[in-house]
């Protein structure tokens, strides 16, 4: 059989012998495809409604009268709040939070139609956990868009009441309109962007530890690095059949995420199809080189997979997901910016929910190319000094065998 042009025949050798490793040890499998596909798995399940509603709150009505009634009626129909429990005392409603079964508790005072009607501003409360930064804010948007629902109600009947006309009254409740146009994500769907930016986080994380992992095994010791040298037919012909295997694999695992995530959760691609490709295929390179670097780099083998863990596994923090990255201090927003999952997550929301132009995508997918070529360019010094070395300790070796 006639190979390709400029491929060697030592690139197949290591290539299938890769994927011979892959058969006989289980923990490379494993962490390569079982691990990554499980953990997607999981998230998707975990976030596949899209959007958290109807989420438990407890009421504590100290008033009982047929306003407070209906304030809690009105609350009940929101979609993001759910009144779940009604409490006697404050006490108990800290508790039901303490405890997770509620998510706030919304108190209505004594007296409060009596001061309402006599023109008073009686002030109703409401408790929630910011700890849990997501449910409790979508409580308390609930619990604030009911209230105000009731409130400006009850201006208007009053206001009608007292002999204003209809459009009038309505006038002075809102003298300045606002419109108000959600972009990008106005449904506020967290498939269409936490979901999102958790699968390519993970997969950062995998991709590192298993080249580290990979590399290790053949860069542990100076007999397998002739090892490698010798079925390779050379060292670059050897480090390119090492890495494909797992470049392909991993391109299979993102695209079968990306098929869930635009086939059954509905993620928009607002952009171009070749370019989240392109970005995709750099972030895989440039993940696998930081993990031959850490594994050449490191010795012994563990010790480049705990780092390689250590610098990923917090890396979602950094991404500006759950905090923007333009409030991020100098540190954070360097260690975002040093990591190549960062600047994939930025192309994947430009292709995908933004529908950002053509002459505005480019910045990230360059930075990744980027990570490439400068991840690429730090292994081959490093490759390039092992063989000196290897070379070296062969020739130094010779008089000493003669004799």
């Amino acid at each position: 059989m006639r190979l390709p042009d400029g491929l060697r025949p030592g690139f197949w050798l290591v290539f299938w012998r890769e994927i011979g490793w892959l058969a006989r040890r289980p923990f490379l499998l494993a962490l390569t495809t079982l691990v990554p596909l499980a953990m997607m798995g999981v998230m998707t399940a975990i976030f596949s409604a899209g959007l958290a509603t109807r989420l438990p709150i407890g009421v504590l009505d100290l008033d009982g009268s047929n306003l407070s009634r209906s304030l809690v009626r009105i609350v009940d129909a929101t979609p993001d709040a759910a009144v779940a429990q009604r409490v006697g005392e404050l006490a108990e409603g800290r508790q039901l939070i303490l405890s997770g079964k509620i998510h706030g508790l919304l108190m209505l005072p004594r007296n409060l139609e009596r001061d309402v009607i006599a023109g008073r501003q009686p002030e109703v409360v409401f408790f929630y956990n910011t700890q849990t930064m997501t449910s409790g804010n979508l409580v308390l948007r609930g619990v604030s868009s009911g209230i105000l629902t009731a409130a400006a109600g009850i201006r208007l009947t009053l206001r009608t009441a007292q002999g204003a006309p209809v459009d009038a009254a309505q006038a002075d409740l809102t003298p300045i309109p606002v419109q108000a146009h959600p972009l990008f994500n106005p449904t506020l769907n967290y498939a269409h962007f936490l979901l999102a930016a958790l699968l390519p986080s993970i997969l950062q994380i995998v991709i590192v530890t298993t080249s580290a992992y990979s590399v290790g095994l053949d860069f542990e010791t100076p007999h397998r690095f002739r090892i490698l040298r010798r079925l390779g037919g050379g060292l670059w012909p050897a480090m390119a059949g090492k890495i494909v295997p797992y470049t392909i694999i991993f391109l299979m695992i993102l695209g079968i995420g990306d098929a869930v995530l635009f086939g059954i959760l509905d993620l928009p691609l607002r952009g171009r199809s070749w370019l989240l490709v392109l970005a995709g295929i750099l972030f895989i390179l440039a993940c696998q080189f930081l993990g031959a670097l850490l594994a050449l780099f490191l010795k012994p083998m563990g010790s480049a997979i705990s780092i390689g863990t250590l610098l990923t596994a917090p890396a979602f923090g950094y991404m500006g997901i759950g905090f923007p990255r333009l409030g991020m201090n100098a540190f954070a927003s360097a260690w975002g910016a040093l990591l190549p999952g960062t600047w994939y997550l930025t192309a994947r929301i430009d292709q995908t929910i933004r529908g950002t132009p053509l002459d505005l995508s480019w910045k990230p997918v360059l930075i990744l190319a980027a990570f490439v070529v400068g991840f690429a360019g730090l292994t081959a010094l490093r490759l390039e000094s092992l063989r000196a070395r290897a070379s070296a300790a062969a020739v130094s070796a010779v008089p000493q065998e003669a004799v």
